[in-house]
């Protein structure tokens, strides 16, 4: 199985382009169907995160664009596993005798991801006609940087894999362990009003 990390970040910045104009829903197959999971959990918590900076909806609205953050930011670091867990069997890495790489690729891709929003919304910023020619111009800076940022990130993506493939460089699948959202790990959740020690 061939995985192309030029072809995973344009993928990313179309999907968020045509997610803008139609609701979110990820599909394919394998490595792609995961990485648009990742991207469409990203988008979401981009916008909720949006919602939650607001003060005119009420507490209720806040609570719930709270509550979904969460949610989606524990699906999308569960892709970022899933990812990571299919490329371990695709990929086989050494589990010796090279370095071995701290941001997994499954990282890498959710970055990318993130990436892909950033520079969506900037350009939005920098192209805004009632906004100032200040607020377009720091934007259009910005956007440049971006640009740069996922230019790079996809170039490291791309050498992580081929130094994979040639068993030159190596990687293990890093569990998250959100202890925040596991009701036998959150002592507000399992001890309730009384956790241990109050």
């Amino acid at each position: 199985m061939n995985f192309d990390a030029q072809e995973i970040a344009q993928l990313q910045a179309q999907l968020t382009i045509a997610w803008h104009e139609t609701p979110p829903a990820a599909s394919g197959d394998d490595l792609l169907r995961l990485v648009q999971e990742n991207h469409q959990r990203n988008f979401e918590l981009w916008h909720e995160e949006d919602i939650a900076r607001r003060d005119d909806l009420g507490s209720e609205r806040i609570h719930q664009a709270k509550r979904a953050i969460d949610r989606f930011n524990q699906e999308r670091n569960n892709f970022i596993e899933e990812m990571d867990k299919l490329l371990v069997i695709s990929l086989k890495p050494a589990e010796s005798g090279c370095p071995n790489n701290s941001e997994t690729p499954g990282m890498i891709i959710d970055r990318l991801s993130i990436l892909a929003l950033k520079e969506f919304h900037m350009c939005e910023e920098a192209n805004r006609e009632e906004a100032t020619e200040t607020h377009r111009s720091n934007c259009a800076e910005k956007l440049a940087r971006i640009l740069r940022q996922r230019s790079d990130l996809t170039q490291s993506l791309t050498e992580l894999l081929d130094s994979v493939r040639a068993g030159t460089r190596t990687f293990a699948v890093y569990y998250q362990f959100k202890m925040y959202n596991d009701p036998a790990l959150n002592p507000q959740l399992y001890g309730g009003a009384n956790p241990a020690g109050a």
